[in-house]
């Protein structure tokens, strides 16, 4: 981590010490355990903004925490919580991702990865930038010790179709058929006659991190948030075993995933 992190680990810790708080005592005033404190403090893990906040909230800084959170993402080009959730995929033992809208971002081809950011929002070099931070990120999966992925797909997405890009839908299923069939990747596909169900609400993923927290990263249009309240991922952990449950086993949605990428040939 840069020095401006450091900074503000240096004074998360000083402010915890200078209440007289043991890092347990600190945690459970915020909702947060022991370990979770000790590893923001160590940077272990990025302090979140969930995180920031309820130090504020708990001990009434003046939001001085979460400015503090602001002014360092300023000093990066990249969006904080983008990398503070690559911090969290490169730690996690197990990752549990739900899709609704596209192949989720490790599992995605170079061609495929380009068509999701094509359209008018981003420029050219923004692009490029993008492609090749999302296939650096795949490199977690071929790692001599990778996490468990286990990814569950709505069907649409293997049958939408990507226009003025002929064969780039059979490429991506191809790929999405042969990672599905590796011991640490799993993925499940649920069928279009599950109807409506909880998933619609939107795409989500959970982090299992090695001293067994969960952290989440939920997006829509505009933002992306970073989710380590306890509370909160209880909610999402709960979602996630209800989405499962509407998929498809492991090879019944290894079938249909072939089955479709014929279907683009």
């Amino acid at each position: 981590m840069g020095s401006a992190t450091d900074y503000v680990l240096g004074e998360l810790r000083m402010f915890r010490t200078a209440l007289g708080l043991s890092q347990d005592e600190f945690g459970r005033s915020i909702g947060y355990s022991g370990s979770h404190v000790s590893s923001v403090e160590t940077g272990g893990r990025p302090p979140t903004k969930d995180y920031m906040k309820a130090i504020d909230a708990q001990h009434h800084t003046g939001e001085r925490f979460a400015r503090m959170l602001r002014e360092l993402g300023q000093l990066d080009t990249d969006p904080p919580w983008l990398r503070e959730w690559i911090e969290f995929e490169r730690e996690a033992t197990t990752l549990r991702w739900f899709e609704l809208a596209y192949v989720p971002g490790l599992l995605q081809t170079e061609r495929y990865a380009r068509a999701t950011l094509i359209g008018g929002r981003f420029s050219p070099p923004e692009v490029d930038k993008a492609v090749t931070s999302r296939l650096e990120r795949q490199l977690i999966l071929e790692r001599e010790h990778p996490p468990q992925f286990i990814a569950v797909l709505d069907e649409a997405i293997l049958r939408r179709p990507v226009l003025d890009q002929p064969g780039l839908m059979a490429e991506q299923l191809d790929h999405l058929a042969e990672q599905a069939r590796r011991e640490h990747i799993q993925v499940h596909v649920v069928p279009s006659d599950a109807g409506m169900y909880l998933g619609l609400a939107g795409q989500f993923i959970i982090a299992e991190l090695p001293d067994g927290t969960r952290t989440a990263h939920a997006d829509n249009q505009l933002t992306a948030q970073i989710i380590d309240a306890p509370a909160d991922i209880a909610k999402l952990a709960k979602t996630w075993e209800i989405v499962r449950n509407e998929a498809l086993p492991r090879r019944q949605s290894l079938e249909l995933i072939k089955e479709v990428a014929k279907s683009w040939t």
